[in-house]
C-alpha cells in the first residue's frame, strides 16, 4: 500500500470528505434508522423477501459465529456469491467485525478464485454450492480455516445470539480488497480504507437524482459498483434493496412494473437490452427517467437513442481504484451529458500528462494494491494515480476518454485482461503467437477477438474447439474470445513488440470492407 501525503490526508479531513466512521458504523446507523425497509432477492433458485432488520439479524448472528471461531478485526473475509441475501449478510457481518471484506465476482472461474485466495490468505471464505458455472470446490479453499457454503452448511456458521455493537478499528485501515481484472495476467487486488470507501458511498449517493427511487441492482455485488449500489447506498438512504442474481431483460421489465423499481443506468448493455426487448412499453419509461452511464465505453448512438426516448442520460468515469473521477449532473447541458464523461467530482483533482494520460487523486482514491509492485507502478509520491487512460479536456473542464493506454477489453462492464486470455490461447498446440484485442459489440460495447499466428502446417482452431479449450482452462466464460482471426505475422515495433493498436485497426478495416 502507498503512503498518503500528510497534506492530502489533512485536507480531506478538514473538508469533511473523511471522518472517523468505519463502514460498520455507517451500516449500523443506517440499518437502525430504517429497520423496516424492504429487502428482496429476485431469483429463480434462491428468492428471498424480508426487511433490513431480518437481514441484519442474520449478519449479526454470522458475525458472532465467526467471532466465536476466532475471527478478529483486521482478519480477511472473502465471499463469492451471486446477488443473494447471504451476500449482504456476509458483507455486513464482516463490516461489523472490523474485518477486511473481499467480494469475488461470482462468474470468476477456479483459475481466478485460486489466485485470489492464495494471494490474500483469508480467514473465512463463503461461497455457493452451485450457481450457473459456479460450483463449490473444496480444493480451492483447503487452506482457509473457516468455510461456509450457501446451500450446504452456511447456516452452521450462525450463532444463536447476535453480535452487538461494532468492532472498533482505525478508519484509515483497509476495509475492502476489491479484485478487478485489468492489464495484468491475474486480477488486481485494490485496497480501500474505511475512509475512501465511505467517502465514495456518500459521494455517489449525493450524486444521484433526488427522485431516482429504489433501484434494481443486477450488477454483481462482487463488483465494486454492484457492491456499493446494492449493499451500501440503499442502507444510508433508507430505501428498499432489490437484488437480481442474473440479468434477464423480460424479468427486469416485469419487476419494474410489479415493484415500481428503477433501472437507473450502468453499462450501455443494461439499458439497450431493455429498450430493444419486445416486452418494452412506454409504461417502463416511468421507471427509467435517468440513465447514469459508465463502466464501459458509451457509444454516442446509444446516448442519443436513450435521450430520444425522453431519458435523462448522464455519463461518469472512474475505476475500482478511483471510483468517481468525473461525472455530469443530470442538470448539466445535454451536449455535455451525452458526449463527455463529465467534470471532476467534489474533492477530486485531475490533470493530463504530456502524452494525454489521465492522472487523478482524491478522497475516494484507493490505498493501492495488495501487490506492492503494482502500487509502485501506478502511484507517485505526490499521491497521483496514473490511470492508463487517455483523455481530452474541453474549455469548460469536461473530460472525454479517447483511448486506453492499458491493454484492456471491457465487455459489458467487465474488465478483461488481454494477457490473461493470451496465456490460454498460447497453450493451444497450433498457436505460435496470439493477441487478444477488443472489437466493437453492439450489445456489450466490446468483445474479445483472438488474433493468431499459427505454427507452420497447423490449422486454426474452430470456435467450438477454442471454447472447449477455454472451458478446460477454468477461465471465466465472459473472457472467452468470440471471434478468431489468423495472420501470417503481426505488425511490430522495431524491437519486435506487437503493435496492438494496429491489430485493432486492421480488424476494423477488414470489417468495413
Amino acid at each position: 500500500m502507498r503512503t498518503i501525503p500528510s497534506e492530502l490526508a489533512e485536507r480531506y479531513e478538514v473538508q469533511g470528505w473523511w471522518n472517523r466512521d468505519t463502514i460498520g458504523d455507517m451500516l449500523a446507523r443506517g440499518l437502525q434508522a430504517a429497520p423496516d425497509a424492504r429487502f428482496r432477492v429476485h431469483s429463480e433458485v434462491r428468492p428471498w423477501s424480508g426487511t433490513f432488520r431480518e437481514v441484519e439479524s442474520v449478519a449479526r448472528r454470522l458475525a458472532q459465529g465467526l467471532r466465536d471461531r476466532g475471527v478478529a478485526p483486521g482478519d480477511v473475509i472473502a465471499f463469492q456469491l451471486p446477488n443473494w441475501m447471504e451476500a449482504a449478510a456476509t458483507f455486513w457481518a464482516a463490516s461489523f467485525l472490523g474485518a477486511v471484506v473481499v467480494p469475488i465476482v461470482h462468474i470468476y472461474g477456479h483459475r481466478e478464485v485460486r489466485y485470489i485466495l492464495e494471494s490474500i490468505r483469508p480467514r473465512v471464505f463463503v461461497t455457493a454450492e452451485r450457481f450457473g458455472a459456479l460450483e463449490f470446490r473444496e480444493d480451492l479453499c483447503a487452506d482457509v480455516p473457516v468455510v461456509g457454503v450457501v446451500g450446504r452448511d452456511f447456516h452452521q456458521l450462525l450463532s444463536a445470539e447476535p453480535m452487538t455493537g461494532v468492532a472498533r478499528v482505525d478508519p484509515r485501515s483497509p476495509a475492502l480488497y476489491a479484485f478487478t481484472s485489468g492489464t495484468t495476467r491475474a486480477p488486481k487486488g485494490v485496497v480501500h480504507s474505511h475512509q475512501t470507501l465511505g467517502c465514495e458511498t456518500r459521494q455517489l449517493a449525493a450524486h444521484y437524482p433526488p427522485d431516482l427511487g429504489p433501484q434494481l441492482t443486477a450488477a454483481p455485488v462482487g463488483h465494486f459498483i454492484g457492491m456499493v449500489n446494492g449493499l451500501l447506498i440503499p442502507v444510508i438512504d433508507g430505501v428498499a434493496i432489490n437484488l437480481v442474481d442474473r440479468w434477464d431483460p423480460p424479468l427486469i421489465l416485469d419487476l419494474m412494473r410489479t415493484y415500481g423499481a428503477t433501472v437507473g443506468g450502468g453499462v450501455p448493455y443494461y439499458m439497450t437490452s431493455l429498450v430493444d426487448h419486445p416486452n418494452f412499453t412506454a409504461e417502463h419509461l416511468l421507471h427509467m427517467k435517468y440513465a447514469g452511464m459508465g463502466g464501459a465505453p458509451v457509444p454516442a448512438a446509444v446516448a442519443e437513442r436513450l435521450a430520444g426516448l425522453g431519458i435523462t442520460v448522464y455519463r461518469a468515469y472512474g475505476s475500482t481504484e478511483h471510483p468517481s473521477i468525473t461525472g455530469s449532473l443530470c442538470t448539466a447541458p445535454e451536449s455535455k451529458r451525452l458526449y463527455t464523461d463529465g467534470t471532476t467530482q467534489p474533492g477530486v483533482e485531475l490533470r493530463l500528462t504530456a502524452e494525454g494520460e489521465i492522472v487523478s487523486r482524491g478522497p475516494d482514491l484507493c490505498l493501492g494494491y495488495t501487490d506492492d509492485a503494482l502500487t509502485a507502478a501506478a502511484f507517485d509520491d505526490e499521491g497521483w494515480y496514473h490511470t492508463g487512460d487517455i483523455g481530452v479536456l474541453d474549455e469548460d473542464g469536461y473530460l472525454t476518454i479517447s483511448d486506453r493506454k492499458a491493454d484492456m477489453i471491457i465487455r459489458g462492464g467487465e474488465n478483461i485482461s488481454a494477457l490473461e486470455v493470451e496465456d490460454v490461447l498460447l497453450s493451444m498446440p497450433a498457436v505460435a503467437e496470439a493477441a487478444a484485442v477488443a472489437t466493437p459489440d453492439d450489445r456489450l460495447g466490446e468483445r474479445v477477438a483472438a488474433v493468431l499466428r499459427l505454427h507452420p502446417g497447423s490449422h486454426a482452431p474452430s470456435l467450438e474447439e477454442l471454447r472447449a479449450h477455454f472451458a478446460e482452462s477454468g477461465l471465466a466464460k465472459q473472457k472467452w474470445p468470440e471471434e478468431i482471426h489468423t495472420v501470417a505475422d503481426f505488425p511490430r515495433t522495431g524491437s519486435g513488440k506487437v503493435q496492438k493498436f494496429k491489430v485493432r485497426e486492421n480488424l476494423a478495416d477488414a470489417a468495413r470492407r
